[in-house]
């Protein structure tokens, strides 16, 4: 860096330095109207330099990068431009980031790193806990959109308790409303392998879900977590839900089973009435009958401790008896023939035989309360 000349008279031009010359009646005094003009112009930076450089210290395109930098040197050599520095350090910087690159891709870091980064965008976008966990939302609510949950242990107060969940296929994203269909069929057919007991499920309980959005389906989100929940916005459950194989002795797990198939085969009563729909109604009445059959057969044969003997052979008993209504019912003539039957080979259900069976084998003894028709008076609730 060279020196100013020292104060005296006015310098002629040409002289070097890194500030102009100054003013012969100071270094701040105006100069004399007319007398001054604007300083020459100075030459301009190199926009390829810029770019070269940029490229250069982020390591992005590092060949480009390197090219960007030689085009520069020759642009600024020919325009007189200014810029050497930064598209020399474009150049070299690019040159290292591209030995890197291929020596990275001989080794394969590439990609383990990027294997590793969609890994971590596909657990950052899945907040949802693991099959038997419970959980408070931020919110409180299991309602609305969330973006994360706090596990904590199902011994306390909590907001939700996961029972399952459903992988979805791959592809485009299929919409909100399907995977809300999705999640309707397979959670409410979930739940009772999860909690098998459904008598000792309580009345403010009833099924919720955690599914992807949008913007978590790109991060690579198809999980569906299917969730129990108070039915009161504000309330929360305590203790665990789960009956299953985990919590259940095998005499348990054997009736357990037993009323769980006949279940299923009743919640698929059809949506038309008898006198809507007879022959939808009379097959599924054959249905019932057959299941009945099959369970009445498999609790029969099975050795169960001297507590629960005569309580389950009493139990046999009317089932033996339900199937014998049901089967009439699926041979009704008509609607009024079909409900008869139908009221008959329904009593048997969650009566006092049941009960009785039920205790014998330490089980809730509680029969839960079911919906009815408000417009049923008689009903029992």
């Amino acid at each position: 860096m060279s020196i100013p000349p020292p104060p005296g008279p006015y310098q002629p031009q040409g002289t070097q330095g890194q500030y102009p010359a100054p003013h012969p009646q100071g270094p701040y005094a105006p100069p004399p109207y007319g007398a001054w003009g604007p300083y020459p112009p100075q030459a301009p930076v190199n926009g390829v330099a810029i770019a070269a450089l940029v490229l250069g210290i982020l390591c992005f395109l590092p060949a480009v990068g390197l090219v960007l930098g030689l085009i520069a040197l020759r642009q600024i050599r020919r325009k007189g431009e200014r810029g050497k520095g930064m598209a020399v350090a474009g150049s070299v910087l690019s040159s290292v980031g591209l030995a890197l690159w291929v020596l990275s891709l001989s080794t394969g870091f590439v990609s383990d790193f990027w294997e590793s980064f969609k890994e971590s965008a596909r657990e950052s976008a899945t907040v949802s806990p693991d099959k038997g966990e419970c959980f408070d939302a931020p919110s409180g609510s299991l309602e609305g959109m969330t973006y994360d949950v706090d596990v904590v242990p199902c011994t306390g107060r909590h907001d939700g308790e996961v029972f399952a969940t459903v992988r979805l296929p791959g592809g485009s994203f299929p919409g909100d409303d399907h995977i809300t269909n999705v999640a309707d069929d397979k959670c409410y057919a979930l739940r009772g392998d999860y909690a098998m007991d459904t008598w000792a499920l309580p009345d403010n309980v009833d099924v919720y879900y955690l599914t992807p959005t949008r913007q978590s389906w790109g991060l690579g989100d198809r999980e569906i977590t299917c969730i129990f929940g108070n039915t009161d916005e504000k309330g929360t459950l305590t203790g665990s839900l789960r009956a299953d194989a985990t919590t259940l002795d095998a005499d348990q797990l054997a009736y357990l089973k037993a009323a769980r198939a006949i279940d299923v085969v009743l919640e698929k009563e059809p949506e038309e009435f008898p006198e809507e729909d007879l022959a939808a109604n009379r097959t599924w009445a054959g249905e019932v009958g057959d299941v009945l059959a099959r369970q009445s057969v498999t609790l029969g044969e099975y050795n169960w401790p001297a507590r629960a003997e005569r309580p389950l052979a009493d139990l046999v008993k009317e089932l033996d008896s339900a199937r014998g209504q049901w089967a009439k019912a699926a041979a009704a003539g008509d609607a009024d023939t079909f409900y008869v039957h139908y009221d008959e080979g329904y009593a048997f259900y969650d009566g006092q035989v049941t009960i009785t069976a039920r205790k014998a084998l330490g089980l809730d003894a509680s029969p839960p309360e079911y919906a009815t028709d408000p417009g049923d008076s008689d009903a029992d609730v």
